[in-house]
């Protein structure tokens, strides 16, 4: 089993709309919408890691990474492999932009960006992640940051 920490991006419009990634398994499989970001690099930070995989997968580059809201341990498989990764969740607010695909890697999973206004998320008819994600941004925004993560998270595929 291959164990990676990560980290994704909430990116949250002024209008209330997040911007999320529809992903292609690359073993077959239904796609389902995850939010932009991935693994820590070494003894990269958090945000660290938001500036480049941001950079890489969306062209975004002028923003700064936010507060974390949200905490996954996810263990699924990947290309052939088992993975267990422990993610954080961050607030990242911004503009609506194009997003502009430059992870060659991530570009042959990637199906289509879409940004979601947030109201629409809990009505969904396809898998969002984490499963929770309409809960999720919907308390951010009525509440602000929570002063403490709630627990982590766990699903195992």
């Amino acid at each position: 089993m291959i164990h990676r920490r990560a980290v994704r991006a909430l990116i949250i419009t002024g209008e209330r709309e997040v911007l999320l990634m529809r992903i292609r398994p690359p073993h077959g499989g239904d796609c389902f919408w995850i939010a932009p970001g991935g693994g820590i690099e070494g003894d990269e930070t958090p945000e660290a890691t938001l500036q480049r995989e941001l950079a890489e997968e969306l062209g975004l580059i002028d923003f700064a990474p936010g507060p974390a809201v949200w905490r996954r341990h996810h263990i699924f498989n990947w290309g052939g492999r088992r993975i267990s990764q422990k993610e954080e969740y961050r607030i990242v607010h911004t503009d609506r932009f194009d997003p502009v695909m430059a992870d060659k890697a991530e570009a042959k999973v990637l199906d289509c960006f879409r940004w979601w206004a947030i109201a629409d998320l809990s009505g969904a008819d396809e898998r969002l992640t984490p499963l929770s994600l309409a809960n999720i941004l919907e308390s951010y925004l009525s509440d602000g940051a929570p002063s403490e993560l709630p627990d982590e998270e766990i699903l195992v595929d």
